[in-house]
Formats: structure tokens, C-alpha cells, sequence
């Protein structure tokens, strides 16, 4: 990219520019937007991964970049595009992943489909429309002849939606050598709040074994799997303390097989969430100190922390400042929002790199019938993207 205007790149008078640019081009991020919804990218589907994960290295071969896929064998190949900018410092790091929560065949029940300012369609809000921006805004920045602030490294995952398993390694390993984090996932509300914070999450699995008996015969020969769980779940709610930082979920439960047998075995699986890394350690020690009540129960504990919390550090706070100065340029009002689930972008708060989630779309219904992407947030959140990209310094986890 050249660098022949003149004025600061967030300029208002740039800014606006960028603005007027990409809403002129709506109508092909969502041509992309469309192509992307129908292509199907369900997390447990290793051949539409892939198949996805082709389309999108096509796309961004086509915008310039230098693209490289890394194969996985029980997930899809990861996509990891780079624009270059010789000379400029520490790249930028945009974070985001394909997979959906969708199995193959919903399009015929949500197909994608334009309403009253709205896009609907599975992986419309999460995250599809986050991935067309980071093209549209390479474009507005290549059209207005504004520079890259450093070398652009966009990491597009196929696993995020099932905790990360086969990614984690590759996204701290990129993160690592980021002067920022920029995550496309969804916005925080219909406002389009920026997530400057997020909650660190973690699964245990409490598996009970009893002993099974006749339930008219003999009961006292059994030891009741069922009942000691309920005991274990009646403890392991005193571990919710939401003032604290700290939630507890037992989200699924049960066991057993017919209601005259005394059940042998049960199970529980518990979500739990902390703001703050200093909680997990204690949390997880609470679990794994539980003691069977009942003579004869015997207790299995699987599980733990597979998130850290993203906390707002002083570079994520001054990286927000950054950001919330550039919607103004744009004349949009940004806020920012703490939030409980959690994203790729835990990782590489963790790590200490300043990082910006929820700068994809804006819209409602992730993961549900109704999920949809508001039409004009496209243009606006991309436009945010190219400014971003265009200014971040390469200072601010030390600023």
C-alpha cells in the first residue's frame, strides 16, 4: 500500500472517506457474507471444514495475501493469512474461526435471507460476518491509499466452538509476537459494545458409581448413585459465588436405569466461571476435595479450567481507548462491556497482548433459529477494522 494522502489516517476527513467507501460496497460484503453462510461449517464435520477452509485461503490469495493451511487430523485445517508491511514493526494479530454450531442440512430450515435491514442464517452473527470485514477493510484502506500500521496476521480457526482443542497451541504462538489482538467475534448487544473482559471457563464431569440392587427386594444390598449425586450437587451449588467472580452451572445431570433398580451409576456435568485468574485455582481444588457422603460411593472427577479469563489490563484498556477514539471519528458512539463466555481472545490476554474482542457484527440469536447480523454494521464495523489496522502503535502493552 501506498502512503500518498497526506493526512493522519484518522482523520475525520479519512474516516469518513472509509465510512462512505464501504457502505457504497455493502452489496459485496453480503455477496461474501452469502457465500460464506451457505458454504456450511459445522465443527464436527471434517470434510465441510475443509471445504470451507479452501473457499476462505481462495479469498484471501485474491485480496493479497500470503496464505497457509495447517492440517489437522480430527479437526478442520486452520487458515492463517498474512498482508505484509516491510518495515513497520510487530504484526497485528486478527483472530477468528470458521466452525459453526450448526450440522449439515440447517440451511434448508434457516437459509440465508435478507430482511428489513437484517441478514439471517446459521453463522450469520457468529461469526461469518465478522470474517468478511477484514477483506473489506483492506480494501477501503488499499482504495484510499492509507497504510497498514504493521504486517496484518489473520488466524481463522475450525475449532473454536468446541473449546479450541487443536488451535489453542497455534493461536498463543502467533499471539506471542502480536503488538495487538483483534477478535472478529460478535459484538456485546444490539449496542455494538466492544468486550474489553471476559469470564475464564472450565468443565468438570462428577461421575458417581453406587451399586445397584433390586429396589423391592433388597435396597439396603445397593448404594444409590442418584442419591449421592444430589448430596455432591447440593455442595457443589455453596461454590457459587456470583459477587465474587465466580458461577457455578450443573447443567446436565442424571443416571440410572429403571425406576425398580437402584442405580449403579450417575453423572453431572458442571460449568463454572471465573473473572479473574486467581479463582480458578481454588475453585478447582474445591471440586477435586469432594468426598462421597454415602457408605460405599465412590466419586470420579474429570475436567478443569480450558480458558483463562481475558481481564482488562491496562494495554486492553488503552487498546479500547484507541479504538472508542476512531468510532468517533467515524460518529459512532462506542462502549465496552464485561462479559461470561468466553473466546480465542482469552488466550492472548492471558499472554499479556492487548487485546480487543467483539469486532464483528452486530446482531442477536448466536446459535439459535433466529440468528441474524444487522446490514449496516458490516460497513460500520468494518470501517473501524481499517482504521484500526491502519493506526494501532505498537506500544501499548508497555505504554
Amino acid at each position: 500500500m501506498s502512503a500518498r494522502n497526506p493526512a493522519p489516517v484518522d482523520a475525520p476527513g479519512n474516516a469518513r472517506w472509509l465510512w462512505r467507501r464501504l457502505k457504497n460496497r455493502s452489496p459485496v460484503l453480503l455477496d461474501r457474507l452469502g457465500r460464506f453462510v451457505r458454504a456450511e461449517s459445522p465443527s464436527t464435520d471434517k470434510d465441510a471444514l475443509d471445504r470451507f477452509a479452501l473457499l476462505l485461503a481462495s479469498e484471501y490469495r485474491r485480496a493479497g495475501a500470503r496464505v497457509r493451511l495447517f492440517s489437522q487430523k480430527r479437526a478442520g485445517d486452520h487458515v492463517l493469512a498474512c498482508f505484509d508491511a516491510p518495515g513497520r514493526g510487530r504484526p497485528i494479530l486478527i483472530l477468528g474461526h470458521y466452525d459453526t454450531v450448526y450440522p449439515l442440512g440447517t440451511l434448508s430450515r434457516m437459509p440465508f435471507r435478507m430482511r428489513a435491514g437484517r441478514a439471517w442464517g446459521p453463522g450469520t452473527i457468529d461469526m461469518k460476518s465478522g470474517l468478511v470485514m477484514t477483506f473489506a477493510a483492506i480494501d477501503a484502506l488499499r482504495a484510499a491509499h492509507l497504510p497498514l500500521a504493521g504486517p496484518v496476521f489473520c488466524l481463522i480457526t475450525s475449532d473454536e466452538e468446541i473449546g479450541s482443542h487443536h488451535s489453542r497451541a497455534l493461536i498463543e504462538r502467533y499471539a506471542r509476537g502480536a503488538r495487538a489482538v483483534l477478535v472478529l467475534e460478535p459484538a456485546a448487544g444490539t449496542a455494538g459494545k466492544l468486550k474489553t473482559s471476559r469470564k475464564g471457563t472450565g468443565e468438570i464431569e462428577l461421575i458417581v458409581h453406587g451399586k445397584s440392587a433390586h429396589a423391592g427386594l433388597n435396597p439396603e444390598e445397593g448404594v444409590n448413585a442418584i442419591h449421592e449425586l444430589a448430596l455432591q450437587i447440593e455442595r457443589i451449588r455453596a461454590f457459587n459465588r456470583p459477587s465474587a467472580g465466580t458461577t457455578v452451572n450443573v447443567g446436565v445431570a442424571g443416571g440410572g436405569t429403571r425406576s425398580n433398580v437402584i442405580p449403579e451409576r450417575a453423572r453431572a456435568l458442571i460449568d463454572f466461571r471465573v473473572t479473574r485468574r486467581e479463582l480458578a485455582a481454588p475453585l478447582e481444588r474445591r471440586f477435586r476435595a469432594l468426598r462421597p457422603v454415602l457408605p460405599g460411593a465412590k466419586l470420579e472427577i474429570r475436567g478443569g479450567f480450558s480458558r483463562p479469563p481475558m481481564e482488562r489490563t491496562p494495554g486492553v484498556a488503552r487498546l479500547f481507548a484507541h479504538a472508542q477514539s476512531l468510532g468517533t471519528a467515524l460518529g459512532l458512539h462506542i462502549e465496552e462491556a464485561a462479559v461470561g463466555g468466553g473466546s480465542d481472545g482469552n488466550f492472548t490476554a492471558a499472554l499479556g497482548i492487548p487485546t480487543l474482542d467483539g469486532l464483528g457484527g452486530v446482531g442477536a440469536g448466536a446459535h439459535s433459529p433466529g440468528e441474524f447480523v444487522f446490514v449496516r454494521s458490516l460497513a460500520e464495523r468494518a470501517a473501524l477494522l481499517a482504521l484500526l489496522l491502519a493506526t494501532i502503535p505498537d506500544n501499548l502493552a508497555g505504554a
